[in-house]
């Protein structure tokens, strides 16, 4: 999983990272209000939680807080140094999901963390049935048909299509589906062998291959499966 930090005391940034790190969650720094306003632009979707310092530079984590929870329902936790009722309540009342006054445990807060996803998990469901044109996915099942007909996908091929699945519309680059698989099966895969599961998805879903309508390449950008 992945987990926005947005702090500018790069000492606590540094310490922050190494332990989410050791605990098995990549991150991203950013030091202030525009730089993580960039990465929200273009990475949201990534990311499993968020955590905001309130007090930055340029701004405000409220500010931050506020572009996330318009845009998704995703976690957030803001690092404060004020132990103040009025702004823990604001923060609290624009969504965000919990907060810590620093200085804090390393452990309390990972505790925490962890916590806030699990409450997410268990409000977030995926959908039983998932349908791409004549492409059926049932998720109970781990099974695949074409036209009424089981498709037989290996684990890794069943996985990438459930990323494409969650995520119909978008255009997912390279890079993007390489994290999730890595995320999701645990197992390196590099960019050869993605291109190789890609080209038998095709081959078993779509009816004409060498000119897809269910994956398509979008030039330059990545791979997008049809609205």
């Amino acid at each position: 999983m992945k987990i926005l930090l947005v702090e500018d005391d790069k000492t606590i940034a540094s310490g922050l990272e190494y332990s989410l790190q050791q605990d098995h969650f990549a991150t991203v720094h950013c030091l202030d209000v525009e730089s993580a306003k960039k990465v929200l632009a273009e990475e949201l979707n990534q990311f499993a939680l968020c955590l905001f310092d309130l007090s930055l530079p340029d701004g405000s984590g409220y500010e931050l807080c506020r572009i996330v929870k318009e845009r998704s329902d995703m976690p957030v936790i803001f690092l404060t140094a004020i132990d103040d009722e009025v702004n823990v309540v604001m923060g609290l009342d624009m969504g965000a999901d919990d907060y810590i006054t620093k200085p804090f445990r390393i452990r309390e807060l990972l505790s925490r963390i962890k916590s806030v996803l699990r409450r997410y998990h268990k409000h977030t469901q995926p959908k039983e049935i998932l349908e791409i044109e004549n492409v059926r996915i049932n998720t109970l099942e781990g099974k695949v048909y074409k036209n009424g007909v089981e498709i037989i996908l290996t684990a890794l091929e069943y996985r990438l299509l459930l990323i494409f699945a969650n995520h119909i519309g978008q255009v997912l680059s390279r890079n993007q589906l390489l994290e999730r698989i890595w995320d999701v099966a645990g197992d390196f895969v590099n960019d050869n062998t993605l291109t190789v599961y890609i080209k038998r998805l095709r081959e078993k879903l779509e009816d004409q291959p060498q000119n897809p309508t269910l994956i398509k390449t979008v030039r330059g950008l990545g791979y997008k499966v049809g609205d």
